[in-house]
């Protein structure tokens, strides 16, 4: 382990050093090289967080919705001033191109602008006279003390799918990073602490599983948010379900396109070469299977190689990278070794990305270059497992009805796109292709804030999904007032 002072957790409106006796580099994917420690937080730390919140909860559920907004407005112009900082934080520790990591912050940013909105998106309803002299309605109130458990591969962006509606509707937050990158949220928090919210309503608890147990078994903690593998999601849905609180849960995906003959190659390259490799594949949008109908097999496939070995593999604060490592060695070590598999497997390696070379600088940096396999059975195991990196697989239909179906046949379904001219094609797989989020012409599907983030199947455990109203519902519990007010009682009964 390093020498760099451990990061801290911010408890009760402090920045604390953490008592855990366990701690985690974090590691530059670029280099290899430590740039900070990070604590494994312990259970009693979670106590004293949810112990901070909870009484915090009890005045700010009482604060005027209109008056709770007014830190989120602030908070946005911060996030604004440090955008940089967060890009070139964001590349450090997590990998990305300066260009993506400010990009994400960005997308972010749009969900603090739409929690600002709060106001009229928590309104309840009502109806006068359902009875004579009786009036109903419906209020939107507070759950209490929630919870975010956020992946490594969107540090700045994913807390705030979740913190900024939370806080808008009355709720105190606590967040669990990725101890993989918790650099992002030791600058988010530094800003939400200049952002005027009251002392103890927001905490930051770094950690790991044993961490994210405690926060999953506490009986005041009243929701949960999660970000990650379909495995992990299952397991913190299931958990947190059993322990009575709600629970929303982002998976895993194996995203397919489909590419018809009648599609714009040269724009449909373009989208699906930044889709497929973009954030070296690590995002839960990448498109990482492709299935080409009847006569656009070799033409895209062609250019498609040709667009892939352009990409500029690096350094992500070099500005002519165009792609930066994956997360972690051991990953790097999975990816090589599903690329294997593939091939066992019958699949062609038309680009292959492994071993590939860079600067003594990056020599020991955890990178892969794009890689394509051809010819993938859709039956195959490789056509079916998340790879999560820099890795395509291209398969083939001979109609729009079998590419459909093989689109349908996988227990993922975050993502599905279609690239084609005809208006009646795109109807049809808009219709019929299973994923909650479906881009026509567009590689990453990705909603803006004032759209629910969907995802179906396994990409997915919950009802209620991130960002816009679906956010305000998750956050809050719904009450039905009846009520009657007769002038006369004599005369009601």
């Amino acid at each position: 382990m390093s020498k760099q002072k451990p990061l801290l957790n911010f408890i009760n409106g402090e920045w604390q050093r953490s008592s855990a006796n366990d701690f985690l580099d974090v590691i530059n994917p670029a280099t290899a090289e430590s740039i900070a420690t990070v604590p494994l937080s312990i259970k009693s730390e979670v106590d004293e967080a949810v112990k901070a919140a909870k009484a915090a909860f009890q005045e700010w559920q009482y604060v005027p919705v209109v008056e709770r907004i007014q830190p989120l407005f602030k908070f946005k112009a911060l996030l604004e001033e440090h955008l940089d900082d967060f890009g070139k934080i964001i590349t450090n520790e997590c990998g990305k191109t300066y260009n993506e990591s400010v990009g994400e912050m960005r997308r972010g940013i749009e969900n603090v602008e739409v929690a600002c909105g709060t106001p009229s998106l928590m309104q309840g309803s009502n109806n006068e006279n359902i009875a004579r002299g009786i009036d109903e309605h419906m209020f939107r109130q507070p759950l209490g003390v929630v919870t975010a458990i956020t992946p490594f591969n969107f540090p700045g962006m994913i807390p705030l799918w979740f913190m900024p509606y939370a806080l808008a509707t009355g709720n105190a937050f606590i967040h669990k990073p990725s101890e993989k990158v918790p650099m992002t949220t030791q600058l988010m928090f530094n800003l939400l602490e200049q952002s005027g919210f009251p002392k103890g309503l927001i905490s930051l608890i770094n950690g790991g599983k044993e961490t994210v147990d405690a926060l999953l078994d506490h009986d005041d903690i009243k929701a949960v948010s999660f970000v990650g593998s379909t495995p992990v999601a299952k397991y913190i849905y299931s958990r947190a379900s059993a322990n009575g609180k709600r629970a929303q849960c982002q998976g895993g995906a194996k995203n397919p396109a489909v590419v018809m003959p009648d599609a714009n190659m040269e724009m449909t390259t373009k989208i699906l070469t930044d889709s497929v490799f973009g954030c070296a594949g690590q995002r839960c949008l990448a498109t990482s299977a492709i299935v080409t109908v009847g006569e656009a097999q070799k033409e895209f496939t062609q250019m498609m190689l040709d667009s892939a070995s352009s990409r500029k593999v690096g350094y992500g604060l070099d500005k002519e990278t165009t792609m930066g490592p994956v997360i972690t060695a051991e990953s790097k070590t999975r990816i090589e070794g599903l690329i294997e598999k593939g091939v066992a497997e019958g699949a062609k390696l038309l680009l292959d990305g492994r071993q590939q070379s860079l600067a003594d600088e990056f020599k020991n940096g955890y990178f892969v270059h794009p890689t394509i396999l051809g010819d993938v059975d859709p039956k195959s195991n490789i056509a079916h497992t998340e790879i999560f990196g820099p890795v395509l697989s291209m398969m083939h239909a001979d109609t729009i009805e079998e590419a459909i179906e093989i689109t349908n046949n996988r227990r993922f379904g975050n993502q599905a796109s279609i690239f084609t001219s005809s208006g009646a094609v795109a109807r049809e797989f808009r219709n019929k292709a299973f994923a909650g989020n479906i881009g026509i012409n567009l590689g990453v599907a990705a909603p803006m804030a004032f759209f629910p983030f969907s995802g179906w199947g396994e990409s997915f455990f919950g009802d209620l999904h991130a960002q816009s109203h679906h956010g305000i519902e998750f956050y809050t519990q719904t009450k039905v007032v009846i009520e009657r007010w007769p002038s006369d009682w004599s005369r009601q009964f």
